[in-house]
């Protein structure tokens, strides 16, 4: 496929997310940062009784390729256990984008993939830790 249909969907998924939005209640929701350019990707979680994902909603800040790349990945986790999103690629991301990045751009597509990981291992939210000392 051409690289400027793949451009034109980054483009039309940042104006137009898939799954934007928060989910209340859920069964895991996490949030990180890029301090290097400012992106910032929130992604909530609900499971089902079989431990699939049920329903994911993401939220966020920053460029089209960050969030393009949010929209493509909680499409694409959407009925996968939580062992399956454990084990999910980033070449398999980086795929669905489609276009090639810079090495600085390739950190703003895994953001996404960085914070669904994070969150579905358990981690903690690095907004808590951040004011744990205050």
């Amino acid at each position: 496929m051409d690289s400027s249909i793949y451009r034109e969907q980054i483009i039309d998924l940042y104006e137009n997310p898939l799954n934007f939005g928060t989910l209340d209640p859920n069964d895991f929701s996490y949030e990180e940062d890029n301090p290097l350019c400012g992106d910032v990707i929130r992604i909530d979680v609900l499971l089902n009784d079989e431990n699939r994902i049920a329903d994911v909603k993401w939220s966020g800040d920053g460029c089209a390729i960050s969030q393009a790349s949010a929209s493509l990945l909680t499409d694409e986790i959407m009925g996968m256990t939580l062992d399956e999103v454990k084990a999910f690629p980033k070449e398999r991301l980086l795929e669905l984008i489609g276009v090639p990045l810079s090495m600085a751009r390739v950190k703003c597509a895994l953001l996404s993939l960085k914070v669904l990981k994070a969150g579905a291992y358990g981690l903690p939210d690095p907004g808590i830790m951040r004011h744990a000392d205050e």
